[in-house]
């Protein structure tokens, strides 16, 4: 499966995983807190640099961060139709940021490390009867499968625009569907075999 993951080393890889997701648990819900334009505009100057300070290792999340802001400007764009110009500029700013945040973390953390991290926080549970592993798997598993997602978009999109030299846009909604269930089949087997269940 495809990961955002980058190989190059920032500053943010070397913080462990769990301060890295409770300061994005944190600063995520401090953002929804937010309704004053100004105070999302300066979190929005503090995303970008953020983003910027990463380098080379946002490279592999371009193409879906251009899509988050696209996304934002449509949502401001409706927001501004019916007259809430505030609410348009919090709400397009707020996504934008809730977005960095998480590419953040996906491009600096290793999936593998984030799995742990879940299951040690599920451990203590466990020991009331709740599945902590197998949650912690399927939270995992979630989160691979939104990551591969959009690295199969661009894999798809990149191959369309070397034959047609267009984006592919919704022309890729089928094929797309079509591997993302292949690849659930294949990892749903496998799991089959290896855990049984």
């Amino acid at each position: 499966m495809g990961s955002l993951y980058s190989e190059h080393p920032t500053w943010l890889h070397r913080l462990s995983p769990a301060l890295k997701l409770v300061l994005m648990a944190m600063l995520s819900t401090l953002l929804f807190l937010v309704q004053s334009p100004l105070v999302m505009g300066i979190c929005s100057v503090a995303c970008v640099v953020l983003w910027f300070s990463l380098g080379k290792a946002t490279r592999v999340a371009r193409r879906l961060m251009v899509s988050v802001l696209i996304a934002a400007a449509l949502i401001a764009a409706f927001h501004a139709y019916m007259g809430n110009y505030a609410l348009a500029a919090t709400s397009a700013l707020r996504l934008a940021c809730a977005s960095t945040l998480g590419v953040a973390l996906t491009v600096t953390t290793h999936p593998t490390h984030i799995l742990q991290l879940l299951e040690a926080l599920l451990a203590p549970l466990a020991k009331l009867g709740f599945p902590a592993q197998r949650v912690a798997l399927q939270l995992a598993l979630m989160m691979r499968f939104i990551e591969h997602f959009f690295v199969q978009w661009k894999r798809l999109d990149d191959a369309y625009r070397l034959r047609t030299g267009k984006a592919g846009g919704f022309r890729l909604l089928a094929p797309l569907t079509i591997q993302m269930l292949q690849t659930a089949q294949r990892v749903a087997d496998a799991l089959f075999a290896r855990l049984g269940q």
